[in-house]
């Protein structure tokens, strides 16, 4: 399973944190690779980007869902592939540190599924992390602003 987690610490309060994550638009921008996104509702949207697997760049389309929203510390997604066999979930977690500092953890897990599966999932496990970093990282930058 191909897996990457990153925590932050913010000098935010708790409730801005929940307040730009709640926001599928806020984030899905920030994915690296970005292309596009569509929102089907507040709980789906589709996202495009470019994807490095290994040495090929492909376009990936996925398919975003909240599953869970629990004000003020989670935010939880599934991952599903539209144009290739991916599956995956995702968080963002936040956990106040105190009244103007909070730590937010980002967490995503992607997996292949098909015949090229074990090569797939074999390149992910490199990039995976690296992209659930940069994300979080990003998300992070964009709040600060």
């Amino acid at each position: 399973m191909p897996q990457g987690i990153h925590d932050i610490e913010l000098p935010l309060p708790i409730g801005t944190v929940w307040k730009f994550v709640s926001v599928l638009e806020n984030w899905v921008l920030l994915v690296p690779g970005y292309i596009s996104h569509e929102v089907i509702d507040e709980r789906r949207v589709t996202w495009t980007f470019t994807g490095d697997i290994g040495i090929m760049k492909k376009q990936i389309n996925l398919q975003v869902d909240i599953t869970e929203w629990n004000e003020p510390t989670e935010v939880k997604f599934t991952l599903t592939g539209i144009n290739e066999n991916f599956t995956g979930e995702g968080y963002f977690r936040a956990e106040a540190l105190g009244e103007a500092r909070t730590k937010m953890t980002g967490f995503l897990d992607i997996t292949a599924k098909g015949l090229k599966a074990p090569m797939v999932n074999s390149i992910l496990k490199s990039h995976v992390p690296q992209l659930t970093t940069d994300l979080a990282e990003a998300v992070a930058s964009r709040m600060r602003e």
